[in-house]
């Protein structure tokens, strides 16, 4: 090796020899040795590498058209909300590409306000479009913020948790895009500001602008409380793509007085209104309506996109459960024919959990508890029954009417 003796090993990338300032690791096949120092260079250049994010080119984002039929096998119903969350994703990425290119006109983010009933679609459509992306996508719940300086978590730790979804890539981050749920549950307490602190309310709102608008932002490393000595990461939320979802129970009414023409006194018909037309106040939302709930005005302002979702009706519940690509249904049967059972539903069945749902008012986030429930005798007694083995869900078995043993019904309904 270069002449140097040959019982001294050297690394083959420095030439360095093996000493108490350098630690060799060799080859399994061919003898060839690097050492520690080599071996940081080259993870350094590794994650540097890693840390490269390519530009966006408008030819690489979808089409909203293409959005939305990649939501539709995903989410049910719902289609003007996918219309318009697809529009708006579109624009705001195309708008980075106009930043790239550094094009004269620079186009504002259009961030994204979300109202709908609790199990609607509004997480999943937001997670939905960020699987189709495939850019970094972080969940956060508006519940457990509070103004800086009082406990509970910083507005920054929301982006915390998307440079955790991009596995610390910041450049990666910076283009992501973030939910935050319950945004109605920090309603200020009343219309008119309050002379007292409302730090998990209005506090939370004014912290949350300028974040929402594109700053660079420190973030703790860690989480938690930002300290004085504590290195932090900076992050530029200019091109990170805000979606903020709530149930906002009652704004309806308060459009409902604006907009409907009442009589005086008690004759009034207010609340007396079907799931159509609440959808119609709600998308004749404006500025005014969301502050009377409770929203400071610059924070509305920052959302310049209101989409309203309806309530699912007994139809859209039926076909979550069977159409989806990833359909509860298709779940539990994929996971039963692990154990040799094949599992069939019957539309009478369905319908009856679709029923339970509306009746518990979860939506479609409690479809899956209620199958999972009437399932568990199942899932217990399955694998101990040997050799292949056939069940049908029917409405009585929803309903728990004379419903013998899950053993029992895998032994009869065996195929001969």
């Amino acid at each position: 090796m270069r002449g140097f003796r040959s019982d001294t090993q050297y690394c083959s990338f420095c030439g360095k020899p093996a000493d108490e300032n350098h630690h060799l690791v060799a080859s399994p096949t061919n003898g060839i040795f690097i050492c520690d120092k080599c071996i940081a260079i080259c993870q350094g250049i590794i994650e540097q590498e890693a840390h490269n994010v390519d530009p966006i080119e408008i030819s690489d984002v979808p089409t909203p058209r293409e959005f939305k039929e990649y939501l539709d096998q995903y989410v049910i119903g719902q289609d003007y909300a996918k219309k318009a969350l697809s529009v708006a994703v579109y624009n705001h990425y195309k708008r980075m590409t106009t930043l790239q290119n550094k094009g004269n006109v620079k186009i504002e983010k259009s961030n994204v306000l979300l109202i709908g009933p609790t199990g609607s679609g509004k997480t999943l459509l937001a997670r939905t479009l960020a699987e189709k992306l495939k850019v970094p996508f972080a969940i956060a719940d508006a519940t457990t913020l509070t103004e800086a300086g009082y406990v509970g978590e910083d507005v920054e730790n929301v982006l915390l948790k998307l440079i955790n979804a991009a596995d610390g890539n910041i450049p990666a981050a910076e283009r992501g895009i973030i939910f935050i749920d319950e945004i109605d549950k920090i309603a200020r307490k009343s219309e008119n500001t309050s002379i007292t602190r409302d730090v998990s309310g209005e506090g939370v709102q004014q912290a949350l602008l300028k974040i929402i608008e594109g700053t660079v932002a420190s973030v703790p490393p860690q989480g938690g409380r930002k300290h004085p000595n504590q290195e932090m990461l900076q992050i530029d939320t200019t091109n990170i793509l805000f979606i903020l979802g709530g149930a906002f129970v009652g704004l309806d009414k308060i459009i409902e007085q604006r907009t409907v023409a009442h009589s005086m006194g008690f004759g009034s018909n207010i609340g007396q209104i079907t799931e159509e037309q609440r959808m119609d106040l709600l998308n004749q939302c404006t500025s005014d309506d969301l502050v009377k709930f409770g929203l400071i005005p610059e924070l509305i302002g920052r959302m310049p996109i209101n989409v309203a979702l309806k309530e699912l009706t007994k139809t859209d519940l039926t076909r979550i459960l069977t159409e989806p690509k990833n359909a509860i249904v298709k779940q539990f049967k994929a996971s039963f024919e692990m154990d040799d059972l094949a599992l069939d539903f019957t539309d009478d069945a369905l319908e009856q959990i679709a029923d339970i749902a509306i009746k518990q008012k979860t939506g479609a986030r409690g479809l899956r508890a209620i199958v999972e429930k009437m399932l568990m005798d199942l899932m217990y007694e399955a694998p101990s029954v040997k050799g292949p083995k056939k069940l049908t869900i029917t409405r009585d078995i929803v309903e728990k009417k004379a419903v013998p043993a899950a053993e029992t019904l895998l032994i009869d309904q065996r195929p001969a």
